[in-house]
């Protein structure tokens, strides 16, 4: 056959190989494609250090990472994707596998499998360009060839991952990121008939060059090269073996025994300028130099430019494995370079587990009060409280800004939605502005607002007013106010709440109380104290012969210092601070209070308390919120006379509760159910309760919700949580996270994680609208209320 013929035969064959070369590389590219489409992105944190955690060797925590890696071979033609990243928007450094959708459950229990205490979630993809930048990337490849091995984990001394994650520290946040991605998938690569033939070369002596250009020969060439040596093979000579063969040898022996994978790793980071960018991109490539072995094998990385460059950026966004540049590493040499970071990593950057996850009881309600949502290993269920569980009260502590306003407001939004009948007490205003927004229309008759701030239209609020239907309620009231003013002027621990004070205010209370025609508000007791006549004209409609015995037999003949004229000033001197101010005088003022508390108890009202410690000062919010609560005591304690199953529940939500606590409310809690006076206490931190209140909170509620707190709070809190959670995770909850002990009917459960869930957005013109209504119906002209108390006070007895 002549030269002619045989190009003629040989182009066309030659051209259909060629197409089917391209066909089946095309094929092969749609179907990465398409698994590169169909990938789930799972973030991978693990907790942090503590000082009392048992101290992990290193290599055998590479070890645990060398047999995951060998655990994810089995999954055969499949890719998996591992990344650290650093988002454009903001500056932790993140770490993420992305896996086929098919195996996310599989490899997200392997993962747990191996590192327990790892919390794995679902996340949707980041982005690391600087849209407005520039961005550089560079891949991997070998120096030598695949059967030669990096540097071993074992040779380390330190965390191989710390140097890849400084690398990524010090970028700008919001204008720079950067991201490691190294892509793997089994490999069907054999490399054991190169490494042993090289293993063998080594153990007979040869040198290392000629024994890896033996190794890397093709078959013809090997026995091209076989058969010109003929004879002369048996007349070699036996080499001495050194150690140094011995040692490399064995190194390369190992590799070819381990699992392999085929392997990309790409570098990329994205800055204001390119020469930012690179600056970046070098600082991440000199840390992979830490691999190296100079005797065996080392990483190099090639930049790309122009059009390779605008692949690169779509092979890793896709997340696409590729022919391109591609090594066979083995799992050992795959658990250095990536792992999940130790514990005792010192990286600030690293996103760790804050507080570690715990589990939801198996008996979670499946009706109630929703509280927010439990996850836990890629379950996520609703949490939710039973209304006979709330009946033994709720108490939520938290920082500012980690959410418990934000859950508090779900919550009454909740109540409000369903019908349930509420009252908010709030020192700031906000919460209460926007629970305000949250009524329903067909509620908004059923709103009281109470402002003190809306001073053209006071609601009246009297402090001494009780139900004669139940004298006993006298008492509560006369005990209450003496707690609260020892509370707001500390008289006690001043030396000024002794026995002297309390009778002549005790006795002022009574007597005031005992005749309700001629006023029996607070600006009646400077008036009984030093108006001769006014008194003798409220004894003379007193019943009660102690109180009069007091005033005729003790008061008006004491002298020295328990003399009625130096307890005059004395005790005025506190009430002036409520009488002269204008906000408050009108409420505090009107004989008759606008509302009844328990109607708005039985009538399932919403009872808005916005007590704007800014608009009206500490003392007077303290008053008004102390008062409140006490007059809605005396309501849940009138219920006594009511079938218990007439009664309606209602929750009292305090926020900045310990503005407002005092030892009678203490006292009551564990009775306060039985009436259905459903509590939820809201503060920042213990310290700000006092001792007593404090025994008899913690002694009494049933659910109990921490929000990220102070250590020193966590310390206190760490026995009603142990031993789930300690000190540090109850420190360290992200916010809208929190640790929640909760009762499920009756039994106190083990405490687990809660992500809260945000309040629906109000309705301003809502607001309004109830505001406006409550105004009108609960208010009182200012002119009226002041007309009304000077005609009363200067009146003549």
């Amino acid at each position: 056959m002549n030269l002619t013929a045989i190009y003629l035969y040989s182009v066309p064959f030659l051209l259909l190989l060629i197409f089917g070369f391209i066909f089946l590389n095309k094929k092969k590219d749609a179907k990465i494609l398409k698994q590169g489409m169909n990938l789930v992105l799972l973030s991978v944190s693990l907790p942090r250090e503590q000082e009392k955690d048992e101290k992990i060797p290193l290599e055998d925590y590479l070890k645990t990472a060398e047999n995951f890696f060998g655990s994810l071979y089995s999954f055969k033609d499949k890719f998996f994707i591992f990344e650290i990243s650093v988002h454009r928007v903001g500056e932790e450094i993140y770490f993420y596998i992305a896996v086929p959708r098919n195996l996310s459950e599989s490899v997200e229990k392997q993962v747990l499998s191996f590192w327990p205490k790892a919390e794995v979630s679902v996340v949707s993809d980041y982005n690391i360009f600087n849209p407005t930048g520039a961005s550089v990337g560079s891949e991997a490849s070998l120096v030598s060839p695949d059967i030669l091995p990096l540097k071993s984990y074992i040779e380390f001394k330190t965390d191989p991952i710390s140097s890849l994650t400084n690398a990524l520290t010090k970028l700008q946040k919001d204008e720079e990121g950067a991201s490691i991605q190294i892509l793997f998938a089994p490999s069907k690569k054999k490399i054991s008939s190169k490494s042993r033939k090289m293993v063998n070369l080594l153990l007979k002596g040869e040198d290392f060059g000629y024994s890896l250009s033996e190794a890397r020969k093709g078959f013809i060439l090997e026995l091209l090269t076989t058969a010109s040596k003929g004879k002369d093979k048996e007349k070699e000579e036996k080499k001495e073996v050194s150690q140094h063969q011995q040692q490399l040898a064995n190194l390369i022996a190992e590799k070819s025994s381990k699992r392999l994978f085929d392997v990309n790793i790409r570098l990329l980071a994205s800055a204001k300028t390119k020469e930012r960018a690179e600056a970046i991109l070098s600082q991440i490539e000199v840390s992979f130099e830490q691999f190296n072995s100079p005797d065996l094998n080392q990483i190099k990385f090639k930049r790309l430019s122009r059009g390779r460059l605008k692949n690169l950026f779509y092979l890793f966004s896709f997340r696409l494995i590729s022919n391109t540049r591609k090594m066979v590493l083995s799992s050992s040499e795959m658990a250095g370079i990536f792992h999940f970071p130790s514990s005792g990593l010192a990286t600030p950057s690293v996103k760790w587990v804050k507080s570690k996850q715990a589990p939801p009881p198996s008996n979670l309600p499946d009706e109630g009060l929703v509280l927010g949502k439990s996850s836990f290993r890629g379950e996520e269920k609703t949490v939710r409280m039973k209304d006979e569980d709330r009946r033994r009260h709720f108490y939520i502590i938290g920082q500012t800004g980690t959410g418990k306003s934000w859950f508090l407001k779900n919550l009454i939004q909740q109540d409000i939605r369903n019908g349930k009948g509420i009252a908010l007490i709030d020192p700031h205003g906000d919460l209460a502005e926007d629970v305000l927004s949250y009524i329903p229309p067909e509620r908004v008759e059923d709103v009281i607002y109470f402002d003190p701030s809306d001073t053209g239209n006071p609601i009246g609020l009297n402090m001494l007013e009780y139900d004669p239907a139940f004298p006993e309620s006298k008492t509560f009231v006369v005990n209450e106010l003496m707690d609260i003013f020892d509370r707001l002027y500390n008289l006690k621990a001043q030396g000024f709440g002794g026995p002297i004070f309390e009778q002549y205010m005790r006795n002022s209370l009574l007597l005031i109380m005992e005749d309700t025609d001629s006023g029996s508000t607070l600006v009646e007791i400077p008036r009984v104290l030093a108006d001769t006549n006014f008194r003798k004209h409220k004894l003379s409609k007193c019943q009660n012969q102690i109180v009069k015995n007091f005033w005729e037999l003790e008061a008006e003949k004491a002298g020295g210092d328990a003399a009625l004229a130096n307890m005059v000033p004395y005790i005025t001197s506190k009430m002036n601070v409520f009488i002269a101010n204008d906000m408050v005088r009108p409420i505090i003022s009107q004989q008759k209070s606008s509302l009844n508390l328990k109607d708005v108890m039985n009538g399932r009202k919403i009872l808005i308390a916005n007590l704007s410690k800014g608009k009206m000062g500490d003392i007077n919010s303290h008053l008004l919120g102390m008062v409140l609560v006490g007059k809605i005591l005396v309501a849940a304690f009138s219920r006594v006379d009511m079938p218990e199953e007439e009664r309606k529940d209602f929750y009292l939500y305090i926020d900045e509760f310990q503005n407002f606590a005092t030892k009678t409310m203490a006292s009551i809690l564990a009775e306060a159910r039985k009436y259905r006076l459903n509590m939820i206490f809201a503060h920042q931190y213990i310290g700000q309760v006092e001792e007593d209140i404090r025994n008899a909170v913690f002694g009494n509620v049933g659910s109990m919700m921490s929000f990220r707190i102070g250590p020193e709070d966590a310390k206190f809190l760490v026995p009603s949580y142990d031993p789930i959670f300690d000190e540090s995770d109850l420190s360290n909850l992200d916010n809208y996270n929190a640790a929640l002990r909760l009762l499920i009917g009756g039994t106190v459960t083990r405490p687990f994680n809660i992500k809260t869930i945000p309040p629906d957005k109000g309705d301003d013109r809502i607001a309004k609208l109830a505001r406006d209504f409550s105004r009108i119906k609960y208010g009182r002209k200012r002119s009226s209320v002041e007309n009304e108390l000077f005609e009363r006070l200067g009146k003549s007895y």
